[in-house]
């Protein structure tokens, strides 16, 4: 199943409004991580390189530039995208034999090393690289599309780089850049694109989008009970459910994602504890998923328990109703409200942490301290 030539109901009304005719050199597509952004953006390349004249709609999917693109081939196309996200872009069908060839293999160690870190960012040189080569005219004579997700991965460095051909943009070349969180992107880019917003889908959308898709994966079996549960646990983002949900079908204990969902169940489990949670053991158990995910949870009880304080209902959380009751009843409310600072500057920096554990083991620790006079 491609993802990638989908685009998702709650995403067609910003497709529907989008003038190819009059299209600006840079866009910036924004929104929460995990709704359709990228599979929306890769159609969007397609689109824009679509050589078809007499198509009343793009991409025509017939013409010798569709083709090319499907294969992953086309000249006048780059995609500045870490090494843990090329899965996602356009390939052949021999994906099995070639993919691997575009970086070393994992390593069997689990360990978050300096190399694994490295595969999150974007190459200072293949950014440098593609840059360079834009004063050469496209090689096909038409459009050329630049696509760089997640924009916010992109050191200083491949910033700066970026934004002075924003400010002198090559001819017939159109930048679409994606980001998950749009505040962390630099103002001078920002400034330098058209602003569009991602909207998330209501919550019978996605889950009637979510289970359409289930349902085409053969031998995956979900009951909708816990289909809604992962939904409401992902924060609304159907993608990223489906890929949870696929990547636990499969078994793949190693995958990136099972291993982040298994430790935020666990985080969850060990907050459920309040006052009496053992925050060492669970820094420990927790550290080696992705700390950008295990904040993002953390993010999301923390937020139920202060609508759950305040008279309100948990939306990411509601089976845990009786228990956020309960610790509403011991908590500290100006403690919860500094926690939740420390939460948001924690994720300010959650992509170049110093040490996992060490932040989370000081966090939780606080977490610890809300509860009680």
């Amino acid at each position: 199943m491609k993802q990638e030539n989908q685009i998702a109901p709650w995403l067609k009304p910003l497709w529907e409004g989008l003038d190819f005719a009059n299209f600006p050199n840079a866009i910036l597509l924004h929104g929460q991580s995990g709704i359709g952004k990228f599979a929306f953006s890769v159609k969007l390349a397609k689109a824009l390189l679509c050589e078809s004249s007499g198509a009343t709609l793009k991409p025509c999917n017939q013409c010798e530039a569709c083709h090319w693109f499907d294969t992953g081939n086309h000249p006048d196309f780059v995609a500045l995208v870490p090494e843990t996200h090329r899965k996602l872009l356009p390939h052949a069908d021999y994906e099995g034999d070639e993919l691997p060839k575009r970086g070393k293999a994992r390593s069997e160690d689990d360990g978050e090393t300096s190399e694994k870190k490295e595969k999150k960012n974007i190459s200072i040189e293949e950014t440098r690289h593609a840059i360079e080569n834009l004063s050469i005219g496209s090689h096909r004579g038409g459009n050329r599309v630049i696509l760089i997700y997640p924009l916010e991965m992109l050191r200083p460095d491949s910033a700066n780089t970026l934004l002075k051909s924003l400010e002198e943009p090559p001819a017939n070349t159109i930048f679409i850049l994606l980001a998950d969180r749009v505040d962390r992107v630099l103002p001078t880019i920002r400034s330098r694109c058209r602003l569009l917003t991602a909207p998330r889908p209501d919550r019978e959308q996605g889950l009637i989008w979510l289970k359409a898709q289930l349902n085409q994966v053969s031998g995956l079996k979900a009951s909708d009970a816990d289909i809604e549960t992962v939904y409401d646990e992902q924060g609304g983002a159907p993608f990223s459910v489906l890929d949870s949900l696929i990547a636990r079908h499969n078994k793949d204990d190693k995958d990136e994602l099972t291993i982040s969902i298994q430790a935020s169940r666990y985080l969850l489990q060990s907050m459920a504890q309040g006052v009496r949670i053992n925050w060492l053991e669970t820094a420990e158990k927790t550290h080696k998923a992705q700390y950008s995910f295990l904040l993002a949870s953390m993010q999301r009880w923390i937020s139920d328990l202060q609508s759950v304080s305040q008279g309100g209902n948990p939306r990411y959380y509601p089976k845990h109703l009786s228990t956020l009751q309960g610790l509403s009843k011991m908590v500290n409310a100006q403690k919860l409200l500094q926690f939740w600072k420390s939460l948001i500057q924690a994720r300010r920096h959650e992509n170049h942490p110093l040490a996992n554990r060490i932040q989370l083991e000081a966090l939780l620790s606080q977490y610890q301290q809300i509860f009680g006079a």
